[in-house]
């Protein structure tokens, strides 16, 4: 069984750690202690800046201190940082490709008792539209840290989606895993159906596709961490493999993951798409568990849509 870990726990470790090699500042909205970028503050205090309760502010400093030629960090709440402040981030970053990280934690419905408020669950489909705006979700600890150093080796802005519940850290078991940006992780082929994840919901794949082998069902699994640029190949392969795909992400299903698969297989490979996520309805607060099971976020929910998925092929 793999050692739980919240993803953002993983970003103020991977900032600590890769502030030793990289020479990047970061900025936070009073929120330090919950996005985990105090454990920065902590080690390189000259390198870090609180820009208050602020957020479209905080993405305009980040963009200023860019625009000088530094790598800067942006941290809030997903809500904050692509929703409260989607102007700034847009206009002041995206347009003229700043090289700006917005670490967003607290993203989905794992936040729990925080509510609707904070339960962002369109952010990525906010970062998807901005032009040149790459977009990472990674799936456990492990993934996070691979997904910061990533995203300081790119030129131009980076958006990181992590989460505030602990996840399986599964990707540490395998001694052959390498995150490559834009490139899905093939967890395993499938014949009969294929599920595609991201973030939270990849451990949940994992436990649908064994679920499913027990039923007599070869399900294979995708772990897109990088759903912009998605790797349309890796999906496209999958769609002609298995015939049927069912996209998993704790998200709405507008908009994010169950989008850009859809929109990559009907240009070139139409195959039956049924996506678990969000059904285009706010949080509410509650008890992570709970909460989980009333959205659908669940092994079991995945199962039950790759059975549709698979009685739709022709």
């Amino acid at each position: 069984m793999a050692d739980k870990k919240a993803t953002r726990e993983s970003y103020g470790a991977a900032l600590c750690e890769l502030g030793e090699k990289y020479d990047f500042l970061v900025l936070d909205a009073d929120l330090a202690a919950a996005t985990k970028t105090g454990m920065f503050k902590k080690k390189f205090p000259h390198r870090f800046f609180d820009c208050g309760i602020a957020e479209g502010n905080m993405m305009s400093v980040a963009a200023g201190i860019a625009a000088t030629g530094k790598c800067v960090f942006a941290s809030s709440f997903a809500m904050f940082a692509a929703g409260r402040a989607f102007e700034q981030v847009r206009n002041s970053i995206g347009y003229p490709h700043l090289n700006v990280k917005i670490g967003a934690t607290h993203a989905g419905i794992t936040v729990g008792e925080d509510g609707a408020t904070h339960q962002c669950n369109e952010d990525i489909a906010l970062m998807r539209t901005i032009p040149g705006m790459t977009v990472i979700c990674p799936a456990d600890a492990t993934e996070a840290y691979e997904a910061v150093k990533a995203a300081i080796e790119v030129d131009g802005p980076v958006y990181l989606r992590f989460g505030r519940y602990a996840v399986p850290n599964f990707n540490a078991e395998n001694p052959d895993y390498k995150f490559e940006l834009g490139k899905a992780v093939k967890l395993k082929s499938g014949k009969d159906v294929t599920i595609i994840a991201t973030g939270y919901m990849v451990h949940l794949a994992l436990e649908a596709q064994k679920m499913l082998a027990e039923e007599g069902i070869d399900a294979g699994v995708l772990n897109i961490h990088t759903i912009k640029p998605i790797d349309k190949e890796a999906v496209i392969a999958a769609a002609k493999e298995s015939g049927a795909i069912v996209t998993a992400e704790e998200h709405n299903i507008i908009g994010g993951l169950g989008g850009a698969v859809c929109e990559a297989v009907c240009e070139e490979c139409p195959v039956p798409v049924v996506r678990v996520g969000v059904e285009d309805k706010f949080g509410r607060s509650g008890q992570v568990p709970e909460l989980l099971e009333l959205y659908g976020l669940t092994a079991k929910n995945i199962c039950e849509k790759a059975k549709i998925a698979i009685s739709k092929k022709k």
